[in-house]
């Protein structure tokens, strides 16, 4: 193999490195956002999903002792049940739309946030919450 073929080899091999570690990093990374109705459809376990909706009214029930947080999120079709363990962030009330992140399974880690871009994501421990419709 000449120079210039050796140089084209080594060239497509360190190409083809870098597109796997973008892919794979991306891969890892993405999360998808759904409704309450999508995720009760077809969840996946090995998914992580930021669930979106509003927060019913008469569902907050917040603990400032043990920093208990429960409320519903509803996409007005369907509702999911969030639990949260720690201070909810500045922006939360009921009526209002909230993001939470969770893993695709039966226990899964509840980040609620605020959907308003001016509020500060919650960087407090999150908590497992149960979302209906998948095994443990």
């Amino acid at each position: 193999m000449s120079r210039r073929g050796k140089f084209i080899a080594g060239g497509l091999v360190i190409v083809a490195a870098i597109a796997y570690l973008i892919w794979a990093g991306v891969s890892q990374s993405v999360v998808y956002f759904v409704t309450p109705t999508e995720l009760l459809a077809a969840p996946v376990p090995s998914k992580t999903y930021r669930l979106g909706g509003l927060v019913l009214p008469g569902s907050l029930k917040w603990e400032p002792k043990s920093l208990d947080l429960s409320f519903i999120l509803s996409d007005g079709k369907s509702s999911v049940p969030v639990k949260h363990k720690g201070a909810p962030p500045d922006l939360f009330a009921e009526g209002r739309g909230a993001v939470v992140e969770a893993p695709g399974r039966a226990t899964a880690t509840s980040r609620p946030r605020s959907s308003s871009p001016s509020t500060p994501r919650s960087t407090r421990r999150p908590t497992t919450v149960p979302i209906p419709g998948t095994r443990s």
